[in-house]
């Protein structure tokens, strides 16, 4: 396969990543349009089916401290002169929750820009992504950033790319016993994290990169040698459609290949959109389950796909990681699991595991910032989702809100 370093850069137009876009292309402005009609929606949450399945997500104690990472927010609150504080906070119910792109144009952002803070309060920004995110989930998360800012080399397009630009918002108050949350929301990275006592969801959250890795050598002994994003999510999806035999292999393959000059005209993906059914403004989508089913699996593979949903799953530390897996596990055997494309090394290839209470979609995409026109390992989505309404929280947000009287600008248990 062709290294991502042989490639030309692509001759789309520029679209600016600080400052809101004025003008579309065509084809973006079209997608733009339908993206207002989905936000006029209100959020329900991505369904596996007709109806959305009632009842998965109880308002309850995990026994997982969420204590630093409201240190955090208040830290990073704390740090900001009124003019920005005012700028990063929001209401927990806003509808700018749900306006995050994965694209690196500023569309619809907001809160506060990394950018325009001086180191010390950067670094207290960052703080609130490490205080929530597991080491390997923040050392990707920073390595995205990272990747961003070294396209400003590659491409000299300081306008659209960055180490910095991206948007921290606050949703809520932070406190021990009142719903709140936090959204990081730029090119290629895109968190949401909503917390109510000691539970958390982690979920719309988008990870991505162009290019996905760095290599190193005599003639590269920069800051950059050596990154590698994605190595873990490639491997595991991998193994688990290489454990595959029989039936299980024609039933879990839905395409043999998703490289554009292998498919016939109406098989290929729109322009910027690649298979992958759940990434941004698809809070309402109705994904059904497609390939097989974990029931049909052997215990060793069971154990494969548990390790490739702990892959994402583990973004998060290590006690809320765990609180999600055992909510996966009552549900393994309604998780299933699809494919399309390559099995090889080297792709290109689009995968999906999906259950009740979890969807993951991995995609190899083609070039954005570079010129090539057919998917590759050097451009990657990754997006997790939590289905039934437990995206941004908003079935255990229902149940707080019924369980609660706010009204008098504080909540107290609700009487019979």
């Amino acid at each position: 396969m062709t290294h991502w370093t042989e490639f030309g850069l692509s001759n789309r137009p520029p679209l600016v990543a600080r400052e809101p876009v004025t003008e579309l292309p065509p084809p973006l402005r079209v997608m733009a349009e339908k993206w207002r009609e989905l936000l006029a929606e209100p959020v329900t949450g991505v369904r596996c089916g007709p109806e959305l399945q009632p009842g998965l997500f109880p308002l309850h104690a995990t026994g997982v401290s969420t204590q630093p990472i409201l240190d955090a927010a208040l830290a990073f609150l704390d740090s900001l002169p009124a003019t920005q504080r005012k700028k990063a906070v929001y209401p927990i119910d806003a509808a700018e929750w749900r306006t995050w792109l994965n694209m690196h144009f500023n569309l619809t952002r907001h809160g506060v820009l990394l950018e325009d803070l001086p180191p010390a309060g950067r670094e207290l920004g960052l703080g609130l992504l490490c205080a929530t995110l597991s080491e390997r989930g923040f050392r990707q998360a920073r390595d995205i950033m990272r990747l961003n800012g070294m396209l400003v080399e590659i491409t000299k397009r300081a306008s659209e790319f960055g180490e910095w630009p991206y948007f921290l918002s606050i949703f809520g108050q932070p406190s021990a016993d009142q719903p709140w949350g936090w959204q990081i929301d730029g090119h290629h990275l895109n968190l949401n994290c909503v917390i109510i006592g000691d539970q958390i969801v982690m979920t719309p959250s988008f990870m991505g990169s162009e290019p996905c890795a760095v290599d190193q050598g005599p003639q590269n002994q920069g800051p950059m040698a050596g990154v590698r994003v994605f190595a873990d999510e490639t491997r595991a999806g991998l193994d688990m459609v290489r454990s595959l035999h029989g039936d299980q292999t024609g039933k879990a393959i839905l395409m043999p290949s998703i490289h554009p000059d292998d498919l016939p005209e109406d098989q290929r993906p729109g322009f910027a959109q690649g298979y992958m059914k759940g990434a941004a403004y698809q809070d309402n989508a109705r994904i059904d389950f497609e390939g097989i089913r974990a029931s049909d699996f052997s215990d060793a593979q069971r154990r494969l796909l548990e390790s490739l949903i702990g892959t994402y799953v583990g973004w998060s530390r290590d006690g809320h990681a765990g609180v999600k897996m055992a909510e996966v596990q009552r549900h393994l055997d309604e998780t299933w699991f699809s494919w399309k494309g390559d099995t090889k090394d080297e792709g290109p290839f689009y995968y999906r595991v999906q259950s009740p209470v979890v969807l993951i979609e991995f995609e190899h995409q083609s070039g954005i910032v570079f010129d090539n026109k057919a998917p590759t390992e050097h451009h990657i989505h990754t997006v997790v989702r939590t289905p039934n309404g437990g995206d941004y929280g908003v079935d255990l947000l229902r149940q707080h809100h019924d369980r609660y009287d706010h009204s008098h600008g504080h909540h107290e248990a609700r009487g019979d």
